[in-house]
């Protein structure tokens, strides 16, 4: 296999790994059986896609010849939409998760101590420090 790719794919695992670019050097495991088990996945064993020898591009199982995704009629944009997506999904969790406690001027210590009162920080106050929620990723 090349070593310098935009992106691997290990069929084995059911992951795709972005190389270079937003987040390169992230994998993520795709469960979705049925696009595995593509009749035009069954002998392949890895791919890396924008090497530097196209005839490199596709390892095969049985030890057939490298060659190329264009000579395995694979389109390398099958794994990325998957990537994509996953990675949409990551992001959009880490949003969520990212909820920040604010003090509440005007909350009241129910204890009566004058301890200062936290509560969560209101959508606009994420969104003002965050940004919007993402709602598209494309790589």
């Amino acid at each position: 296999m090349a070593t310098n790719s935009n992106w691997t794919v290990v069929f084995e695992d059911n992951l795709v790994i972005k190389q270079s670019g937003d987040a390169a050097g992230t994998g993520y495991k795709i469960n979705d059986n049925a696009f595995w088990a593509t009749t035009a996945f069954q002998n392949i064993w890895a791919i890396q896609s924008g090497t530097s020898n196209p005839s490199d591009e596709v390892e095969h199982r049985d030890g057939t010849p490298h060659c190329s995704l264009a000579d395995e009629d694979i389109d390398i944009s099958l794994f990325i939409t998957k990537w994509d997506a996953a990675h949409l999904s990551k992001l959009q969790s880490d949003w969520d998760n990212d909820t920040l406690k604010v003090e509440d001027p005007e909350g009241e210590d129910p204890e009566g101590e004058g301890l200062p009162v936290f509560r969560d920080e209101t959508e606009t106050e994420k969104t003002n420090r965050l940004g919007a929620r993402p709602t598209s990723y494309s790589s």
